[in-house]
């Protein structure tokens, strides 16, 4: 039972890891319908945003801070600079946009910062937080808390009269143009806002692993979470978070063993595969129904 426990543990606590890189995907498809495949690379490149800014000496707190203006203005300007230009473009070519932004970014970072792991240390002890017989990683703990954090600032956010506006966009943009909101000021916003999300996501998972290329794998899971949670709710980027971090957790912990290891991956498409087959708009997702 304890080695049970500590698996669902700290699968739920890895769940809301994820949920930091989904919330980043959820923001902006809620505002503009775009899947951002290139979640992961800007989650790499807040975690190099914040070593690069600490490795010149600066506090952590102010390098996170720093980073996170950088990274709201780095999504600001690539809705600016690159998806404004493809308005009125099908959505299929919007999306792969995203993707080639996301193998310019995998290649940019490393290529400039060299390719070896970079150690991110933000203060927090490495020895493990011992429960009774359960261990845990603390940076998983905090990393936890501050999801739930960012989570329920963006509830709050979305409660706002900015807010509102990015809800009414995500809705209809040409209803929203013709009471007069700005959709792409909208859109840009969301970009920004996900670029905060990528900053708290790198930093947290740097430093559990290190800041590389590898960061950008995280997509692969967030998007496994958005697809269960459903893609343009917060609270199912939580619920789904937690899903998927248990499973990738318990299962494996008892699989493993006996088919020699490698079966989170596997678990986390079983995850996509049978919510697109079973419930195509996930747990909380808004499901559209056009009439004729």
């Amino acid at each position: 039972m304890s080695y049970f426990l500590e698996l669902l543990i700290n699968g739920a606590l890895t769940g809301l890891m994820y949920s930091l890189v989904a919330l980043g995907v959820v923001l902006i498809y809620k505002s503009s319908g775009v899947l951002n495949f290139a979640a992961g690379a800007m989650v790499m490149m807040g975690g190099y945003v914040v070593w690069l800014l600490g490795s010149w000496g600066l506090p952590i707190w102010l390098a996170i801070a720093l980073a996170l203006v950088v990274m709201f203005a780095f999504g600001w300007l690539t809705e600016r600079l690159l998806l404004r230009t493809m308005v009125g473009q099908p959505i299929i070519m919007i999306v792969m946009l995203t993707l080639g932004l996301d193998v310019f970014l995998r290649g940019l970072g490393p290529g400039f910062l060299g390719t070896e792991p970079k150690h991110l240390d933000i203060g927090i002890s490495m020895a493990p937080l011992i429960v009774g017989d359960i261990l845990t990683n603390r940076t998983y703990v905090v990393g936890g808390v501050v999801a739930l954090l960012l989570i329920a600032l963006a509830l709050l956010f979305f409660r706002t009269r900015l807010g509102t506006k990015l809800r009414a966009v995500s809705d209809d943009h040409v209803a929203s143009w013709s009471v007069g909101i700005s959709v792409a000021q909208a859109v840009a916003i969301s970009w920004g806002l996900a670029g905060l999300c990528a900053v708290a996501a790198g930093t947290m998972w740097g430093a559990v692993q290190g800041v590389d290329w590898s960061l950008t794998a995280l997509l692969f899971p967030a998007v496994a979470v958005v697809i269960l949670g459903g893609i343009d709710s917060i609270v199912g980027a939580l619920l789904g978070g937690l899903v998927v971090g248990i499973l990738g957790s318990v299962i494996p912990g008892y699989v493993d063993s006996l088919v020699g290891g490698s079966t989170r991956d596997v678990v986390t498409s079983l995850v996509i595969l049978l919510t697109i087959l079973i419930r195509p708009h996930g747990m909380l997702g808004r499901e559209d129904i056009e009439r004729i």
